[in-house]
């Protein structure tokens, strides 16, 4: 049974030491449905973070002591398990909740192997808005019932990868459209969320899912080895990846995929973007736009 958002929300705030999670609960059920993340920062009361800005829980600052439980209990106690993770600045936790750190690296060699001196932290709740995709579906699927390749355009915080993910598990289950199998390059591990390989989120049955690659090799890897017929990436935000989905897309499959930006000019203005338009290897524009905490969405189709 999956969970509603006030519990998500109760079972992130359990990697939070005992006093900090008592004031995360003490938040009103109806808030903690709405709550997207959690932040600790040195010095300061914990906040929760919602559409409209933070809201401080209580008046005690969280403390470095506070960040190294946290980290303990994110863990499992067991901090050299997640070494890899932590190389990222973040750790996946039962549930599909995301821990990210900020702190001093451990350099060794110029590359980073880990944080000292944790400074904040930021608690993101897994939140699966199953049908967020609805209100769009229709417009992106091509005449025989199979989803377009499709680029979703939004500026940060607007929900990219909560669409792209309800889109994965329409195509995969084959909701209201032909089903396909889909492969994820899930580099940050935000879209599907493995914790001890299993998705924390519903990404459909057809759906394969390879976690903490760049997205480049990971694009490529799932192209021959998986044999997919959708391609999915959140992000695109490197050379590499767009000369990955365009040589994915020569060999047919269908791709979806997020980028940050306003409207198909500000695309247009960004010669990353100007590149991966100029292939059109995408069928349809999706923009997400936001307006007082609510949010709309437009399609367009590409030539």
């Amino acid at each position: 049974m999956r969970m509603d958002n006030s519990q998500a929300y109760r079972q992130a705030a359990q990697v939070l030491p005992l006093a900090l999670r008592g004031a995360a609960l003490a938040l009103p059920e109806d808030k903690q449905g709405r709550a997207e993340e959690l932040r600790l920062r040195v010095g300061r009361p914990m906040t929760a973070v919602f559409p409209q800005g933070e809201l401080s829980l209580g008046t005690n600052p969280v403390t470095g002591r506070d960040l190294e439980q946290l980290l303990e209990l994110a863990s499992r106690a067991s901090v050299h398990t997640v070494a890899d993770q932590l190389r990222r600045g973040y750790l996946t936790v039962e549930g599909g909740h995301r821990v990210g750190l900020c702190g001093t690296p451990v350099l060794r060699d110029g590359q980073i192997h880990g944080l000292g001196r944790l400074s904040s932290a930021a608690i993101r709740v897994a939140r699966q808005v199953t049908g967020a995709a609805a209100p769009v579906e229709g417009e992106l699927l091509g005449p025989d019932r199979t989803l377009c390749s499709t680029l979703i355009l939004a500026p940060p915080g607007a929900g990219k990868t909560t669409l792209l993910r309800d889109l994965i598990r329409l195509a995969s289950d084959g909701v209201g459209m032909v089903a396909q199998r889909v492969a994820v390059a899930d580099e940050r591990g935000e879209v599907a969320a493995l914790w001890n390989g299993v998705p924390q989120l519903d990404v459909g049955e057809r759906t394969d899912v390879l976690e903490g690659c760049p997205k480049a090799q990971a694009l490529m890897m799932l192209l021959r080895a998986m044999n997919p017929q959708v391609l999915a990436a959140d992000e695109i935000t490197a050379p590499e990846d767009v000369a990955a989905l365009i040589s994915a897309a020569g060999c047919g499959v269908k791709l979806l995929a997020t980028a940050h930006g306003k409207d198909r000019e500000d695309l247009s203005r960004r010669p990353l973007y100007r590149e991966l338009m100029a292939a059109k290897v995408f069928e349809r524009l999706l923009l997400i736009h936001t307006e007082h905490g609510r949010r709309s969405y437009q399609v367009e189709v590409l030539a």
